[in-house]
């Protein structure tokens, strides 16, 4: 699949899968950062990406992110089909959960991206779905 891409700085490197069976691809920080205990910070991921037609691009952590007392803050991040304009680099933003600063440096990996097909949803409301529930949040264990 080819996906239309731009780089703010092209000294960093493009997206790259790092082994033959990876998923989801690296991305790097634009800039270096320092992260204050408990502080947010937005980071630039140097990229503008057109997320081709019928497909979402998403964005979870890395998992050596945890080991750097780092967390995405949102979870997971979506990036819209219509979200490549000029000014819509992709940004990164992490959370330190440690008592001590965070410092990250340009061209960190800090997250990786899933480039997922997506189906539109056409709601149907109706009055109930079934009779019965199999129970609340955490019923299964």
């Amino acid at each position: 699949m080819k996906v239309r891409i731009s780089r703010i700085d092209p000294s960093l490197p493009l997206p790259e899968y790092h082994t033959p069976g990876a998923v989801a691809f690296d991305f790097y920080t634009r800039t270096d950062a320092t992260i204050a205990p408990h502080e947010c910070k937005l980071l630039p991921a140097n990229f503008i990406i057109q997320v081709p037609e019928g497909y979402a691009l998403v964005i979870a952590a890395r998992s050596g992110l945890f080991k750097k007392g780092l967390a995405l803050r949102n979870g997971i991040g979506v990036i819209d089909q219509d979200y490549h304009g000029p000014k819509d680099e992709i940004g990164i933003l992490l959370y330190n959960f440690t008592e001590t600063p965070v410092e990250v440096r340009r061209g960190d990996r800090v997250a990786q991206g899933l480039i997922v097909p997506i189906a539109k949803a056409e709601w149907e409301e109706v009055a109930q779905i079934k009779e019965d529930s199999r129970g609340g949040f955490g019923s299964t264990g």
